[in-house]
């Protein structure tokens, strides 16, 4: 991840104009904004959330594997140890999965607030679905869940005033954190 504070002194050789503000540059996000790798279309063959599962865990950021959902980081989190339930089986919406992947997805859920507690301390946590593109899904092909750790206090300037999060830790060791910390059964 390259992340660069612009200096003043950057700014005066012509990369911007000073205005007394450092900038907080983070080109990785132009991925998700341009929607690369987003699919076109209902097929599952050029969907992400399809492919996950043939990676390896570290590969895929796959932190708990189960016989109908698995748990994978966010590559676009907005809080570090941003999860997401996903069923193997492409579906779009909630009311297409049958009673099993149900309620996997919902033990899923638990296990991940159990896991991100262990190894992060988290305070609360949003949960959800958005169901649709109309409703904000990036993906909407394909349902999944959002598991975002939250602390108190952790909404502050950054992504306020700047539209910026800033994480302090690289995916796959957050990957490896919530593994070892995955609940057993």
């Amino acid at each position: 991840m390259l992340i660069s504070m612009t200096t003043e002194p950057e700014l005066q050789r012509g990369v911007g104009e000073p205005d007394g503000f450092r900038r907080l540059w983070t080109p990785h996000r132009m991925a998700y904004i341009q929607g690369e790798n987003k699919p076109t279309g209902p097929a599952p063959d050029d969907c992400p959330f399809c492919s996950i599962p043939s990676l390896s865990d570290e590969d895929g950021l796959v932190v708990a594997r189960g016989s109908a959902v698995y748990a994978v980081l966010n590559l676009y989190p907005y809080n570090g140890g941003h999860l997401m339930v996903v069923p193997y089986r492409h579906a779009a919406d909630y009311t297409e999965l049958d009673e099993a992947e149900t309620a996997e997805l919902a033990v899923f859920t638990k296990k991940a607030m159990t896991a991100l507690r262990a190894a992060s301390g988290a305070h609360g946590f949003n949960i959800g679905m958005n169901q649709g593109a109309a409703a904000g899904a990036g993906i909407a092909a394909h349902l999944h869940q959002h598991v975002v750790p939250r602390w108190g206090g952790d909404t502050n300037f950054m992504p306020v005033v700047g539209h910026t999060k800033v994480l302090p830790q690289l995916l796959a060791d957050t990957r490896k954190m919530l593994s070892e910390a995955w609940p057993e059964g």
